[in-house]
């Protein structure tokens, strides 16, 4: 999983889910799991 700035990129990739968990912002993506994410 990456920490990124900014997920904006990421939550255009097909597939993608942006989530809110424990006050962070994730992306998850079950096809293609390497566009794992956490803004932070």
């Amino acid at each position: 999983m990456k920490v990124r700035n900014s997920l904006k990129r990421l939550k255009m990739v097909p597939g993608s889910q942006v989530v809110h968990r424990r006050g962070r912002v994730f992306v998850i993506n079950k096809l293609n799991p390497r566009a794992k994410a956490r803004q932070g």
